[in-house]
């Protein structure tokens, strides 16, 4: 992590998760705070917003999505923690502002796949290059350089500004809405499909096996994020 420990604060109602949550935060060096609704929450954020926030929409005393517009602005990276039922939650929690979420029952390596990446995003918020190569594909977003090897990845510049968005925005989910408005703004009537079909060819130029993509992943339902290969 970094020098000082990263701080975090768990809002959940459920005992049993927020100390699940907290035993594994602790044991990647995280200095935990719980709150177990909105009331305890707002006292808990107080002045100083923590590096991450573990959110539970359904709290005893309202929605927990009120929370999120303001700890995003404060620079939290925060995850939302959902059930299997709640596509239409999860897609207004990162609307709002959230990094990503993690559907209930969850496991530790999942978990933390997820804060590191929100956090790395975080990172990039404040500045980090969104340079990427993995050996493989090297993205210069600087010199609007995209090559696989060391041949050029011919891509179309709606192709580029996708790659754009998700390299950005790396380590949380951007909705299709989100996409659709930072690619084409918020006057255009441009529908789902429309991206689904810039998103499929892009994966055909980007990734080794389209059909099992590990760059451009799909949240179903939701919309894409970039995965490290």
């Amino acid at each position: 992590m970094t020098a000082a420990n990263p701080r975090a604060l768990i809002i959940d109602d459920e005992k049993a998760i927020r100390r699940f949550v907290r035993s594994v935060l602790v044991a990647e060096d995280f200095t935990v705070s719980e709150a177990h609704n909105l009331a305890s929450a707002r006292e808990a954020l107080g002045p100083e917003t923590p590096d991450l926030i573990v959110l539970d929409l359904d709290l005893p005393d309202g929605d927990g999505g009120e929370l999120i517009p303001a700890a995003a602005r404060n620079g939290a990276a925060i995850i939302v923690l959902s059930a299997y039922d709640e596509e239409a939650r999860k897609v207004a929690a990162l609307d709002a502002g959230a990094h990503d979420f993690v559907t209930k029952p969850f496991g530790v390596q999942e978990f933390m796949a997820r804060v590191r990446a929100a956090l790395r995003h975080r990172l990039h918020e404040k500045g980090a290059s969104p340079l990427y190569d993995d050996g493989r594909l090297r993205v210069d977003l600087a010199r609007h350089a995209v090559t696989i090897g060391n041949a050029d990845a011919n891509l179309t510049p709606r192709e580029v500004e996708i790659l754009r968005c998700l390299l950005v925005a790396r380590g949380r989910v951007l909705t299709h809405r989100q996409l659709i408005e930072q690619l084409w703004g918020k006057a255009q009537n441009v529908d789902v499909q429309t991206l689904r079909v810039h998103v499929r060819n892009l994966r055909q130029k980007l990734e080794a096996d389209p059909e099992r993509p590990r760059l451009v992943l799909t949240e179903p339902g939701v919309g894409y994020r970039f995965g490290d290969a």
